[in-house]
């Protein structure tokens, strides 16, 4: 990126200089080395910081987003064997390892710059130098610095991207009545541009409808970017959706793409959406209204070319009448609106589930294929779920590993009583997974009021459900 400057003669305005977008820091003891080097390259670049002692490093970066340091090696006189330069760069490529640093040495110290190079740093010149080799050094670490940060991002993305790729995808199992409707209206949305908001209950399935609408839609080979509402902070909030560039912020030691710009011109699945804050509400309404998001500490607008879909298992409606969600907000984002039954009100799915469930856990365990007896089916299908769907999988799960001899008879004690008995579990972590779904069942599978009940923050829950599996 590059700044112009301007000067005005006679009132016209006329380009003198084009300074380099970057900002450099130069520490060195010796003083007119410092001032010589800032007079040279304040005219290339569009910051330039001096200073003579190195223990000022640390308030450098943590207050600026510096993209390049010359740092001297040695600051006491007489001395020339580097260390007090091995020291500050090991410093600076523990704070943040993008940093480029370029060395400051005499003549007689470069078998020491070449170690120091070993070590993460990237060139170094020696003094007295010339201002053009100074300035194509400097050029050229700032254009690796820029590859860098290009092969970074592209990581960044493809890890987002296979994270979302490579989640469980379960088959969209129903053939209840209620079920083939859901799946009729799926297929009608899903290769058109409309928002759609999937309600339900947790655990119903609300992101395997979205990714089926996903998946059925043209959009298919294109990304689809899971965000959970839940679990973002709303001091994150923005940074998750909108990104960020480097010193946007404290701890922002790099740029980072937002999920509206990771999703592209695929599918953006914005999970427990009612979790959004009223102010928030503002933001993400302005960014569907303009179709434009802006990363954190950025003057740059990038389209917003996603196909939206939202889920919650809060009625959005009887908020909106509260006034703890915005009714334009919700008009925006249910241009379709999907339900899904609790598997309550659809028992004779519940059978295919648990096959479905039993080969898939028996594959992963590697157990012989289990037989469930009619008793069994029986108590599946006269228990409640309030977790729904994903509270029967956990059961055949439960129930797949301590099954013995090929035949799943005592399924009752892997329903009901499991969720009631913490004292079954053989480990912590399986007592701690136990007694999560034990108050989700009190609750009626709703993660808020189980977060209260447990004396939890929503992400801490959250974050504790995701450690189980059990989102």
């Amino acid at each position: 990126m590059y700044r112009f400057r301007y000067i005005y003669y006679l009132g016209t305005k006329i380009t003198s200089v084009t300074l380099i977008d970057a900002h450099i820091l130069i520490i060195d003891d010796d003083k007119d080395i410092l001032e010589t080097a800032r007079m040279f390259l304040k005219q290339q670049f569009s910051t330039v910081i001096i200073d003579s002692d190195p223990k000022n490093l640390p308030k450098h970066l943590s207050n600026s987003s510096l993209d390049l340091i010359l740092l001297d090696m040695n600051f006491r006189k007489g001395v020339n064997d580097g260390e007090e330069g091995f020291y500050w760069l090991e410093m600076i490529r523990k704070y943040d390892p993008d940093i480029i640093v370029v060395l400051i040495t005499a003549y007689g110290e470069v078998d020491v710059a070449v170690k120091a190079m070993k070590n993460g740093a990237t060139d170094f010149v020696l003094k007295p130098w010339k201002n053009q080799k100074l300035l194509a050094t400097l050029l050229a670490a700032l254009e690796l610095r820029k590859t860098k940060k290009t092969i970074r991002n592209l990581k960044a993305t493809q890890e987002r991207l296979v994270e979302n790729i490579t989640q469980p995808h379960q088959h969209f199992i129903g053939k209840s009545p209620v079920m083939q409707t859901v799946h009729q209206l799926i297929n009608k949305v899903a290769d058109t541009d409309a928002n759609v908001l999937i309600l339900g209950e947790n655990g119903t399935g609300k992101e395997l409808v979205a990714r089926a609408l996903h998946t059925k839609s043209s959009r298919k080979s294109l990304p689809f970017i899971s965000v959970d509402m839940g679990a973002v902070s709303e001091t994150l909030f923005e940074s998750e959706l909108f990104g960020h560039i480097k010193g946007a912020f404290t701890d922002a030691h790099e740029d980072k793409k937002g999920s509206f710009e990771l999703a592209g011109t695929g599918t953006i699945f914005l999970d427990e959406i009612a979790n959004l804050p009223l102010n928030l509400q503002t933001k993400l309404l302005s960014v569907l209204e303009n179709r434009i998001v802006r990363p954190v500490g950025s003057n740059i607008d990038i389209p917003m070319k996603a196909r939206l879909v939202c889920a919650t298992n809060v009625q959005l409606k009887q908020m909106v009448a509260d006034n703890t969600f915005r009714e334009d907000l919700l008009y925006r984002i249910n241009t379709v609106e999907i339900q899904l039954p609790p598997l309550r009100d659809r028992p004779e799915d519940i059978e295919p589930l648990v096959h479905y469930f039993e080969e898939d856990y028996s594959a992963k365990y590697k157990k012989e294929p289990l037989k469930l007896e009619t008793k069994a089916f029986d108590l599946l299908r006269s228990y409640h779920w309030p977790g729904n769907v994903r509270e029967l999988q956990h059961t055949i799960e439960r129930a797949v590993i301590l099954a013995e001899g090929g035949s799943l008879e005592n399924i009752d004690l892997l329903s009901k009583r499991s969720l009631e008995s913490v004292g079954e579990a053989e480990t912590l972590e399986e007592m701690e997974k136990i007694f999560i779904l034990k108050k989700l069942s009190e609750n009626g599978g709703n993660v808020s009021k189980t977060a209260i009940a447990l004396g939890l923050t929503r992400t801490a829950m959250y974050r504790r459900l995701n450690k189980h599996g059990l989102v």
